[in-house]
């Protein structure tokens, strides 16, 4: 199977799934409502009956804002005026390119839905992988079984990142950077060397992200318990097809960049009523479409080369039928 054909396949699985996809959407949803009831119990304390309470409530009153921001702490210290429409997004881009600390509330969270997404990983390549329903009990039950299993591979992704992102991203921003603009007067000419450089810092984290992709694909469709064997895998089935492999991945790039172009020119900015909080939970939908469209795609690849569709090593699990069951059969 080709990059293109991998691609076509994968948007034809995520189409065939759209439980897979409100599920994903929802669990997103739950994860993030702790965060938002914390939010808006500081706000309703700091606003209470004032009059900036309506100013509020009609638009953004930023003078009152920006009160809100020297006084407060915790989960209210990420409600800048940066989370307002497309803002948001090259905050988050912004933020990971730059290594930016998050507050400590946040960076919990963010923990909490990265155990989350290790948990129902299995559930999701299992279901795309086979390419129909399995029902609510056999798709729990395969996310447990390879809950454990993910979890030994994200120690070693984690310790991958933790390197990309602390010692990588510090040589280049902290000492490469400053050596390279010592002697450069023009600003436009030090921001295309930074640019450059996250490039350059890009590119290992973009094979690294490419390199996990496929060791949880090998671990769910051959039923693989070694996860340092499933990374083997991973690097031997890149190395032996790079074309198709980063082809496939540059496809699901420009794919979530063209999500991202629609909601730059569909997002309301300066705003904060229930338009923008549609339009922000359907570009949370696209995005949530995008990340299953990598894994169905990359899966699709994989089959097509060594194995074919729809074929997965683990038998789908059932669960055994009550003993009573024979009580009442035939005698």
């Amino acid at each position: 199977m080709t990059r293109i054909g991998a691609f076509v396949e994968g948007v034809n699985r995520v189409t065939r799934a759209p439980w897979l996809v409100i599920g994903v959407w929802v669990s997103t949803l739950l994860l993030a409502m702790p965060l938002a009831i914390a939010l808006h119990e500081q706000l309703d304390a700091h606003l209470g009956a004032s009059m900036a309470a309506e100013s509020a409530a009609s638009g953004v009153n930023y003078d009152w804002w920006n009160e809100f921001l020297a006084q407060t702490s915790g989960v209210g210290a990420s409600f800048v005026p940066a989370i307002l429409g497309f803002a948001a997004v090259m905050k988050n881009l912004s933020a990971i390119a730059d290594r930016t600390a998050l507050p400590a509330v946040v960076a919990t969270a963010v923990a909490m839905n990265m155990l989350v997404s290790l948990f129902l990983v299995g559930g999701v390549l299992d279901r795309l992988a086979r390419d129909r329903g399995v029902g609510a009990g056999a798709f729990f039950a395969t996310c447990g079984v390879f809950a454990v299993r993910f979890i030994r591979l994200g120690l070693i992704a984690v310790a991958v990142y933790s390197t990309l992102f602390i010692q990588f991203h510090s040589w280049l921003f902290d000492a490469l950077y400053p050596a390279l603009i010592a002697d450069v007067t023009v600003e436009r000419t030090a921001f295309f060397i930074r640019a450059g450089l996250y490039a350059v810092f890009a590119l290992p984290v973009c094979f690294f992200n490419i390199l996990f992709d496929y060791a949880k694909i090998r671990a769910v469709v051959e039923d693989r318990r070694s996860m340092v064997g499933a990374v083997v895998a991973s690097w031997r089935f890149i190395t032996r097809h790079p074309i198709d492999v980063w082809g496939l991945y540059a496809s699901n790039v420009l794919l979530f960049l063209i999500v991202i172009g629609i909601y730059f020119l569909i997002a309301p900015s300066g705003n904060a009523n229930l338009l923008a909080f549609g339009i922000g939970q359907l570009y949370i939908v696209l995005r949530v479409i995008v990340r299953l469209q990598f894994t169905a795609s990359q899966t699709a690849l994989f089959q097509g080369k060594l194995a074919h569709a729809g074929y997965v090593a683990r038998p789908v699990p059932k669960w055994p039928d009550s003993p009573a069951a024979e009580a009442i059969g035939p005698q």
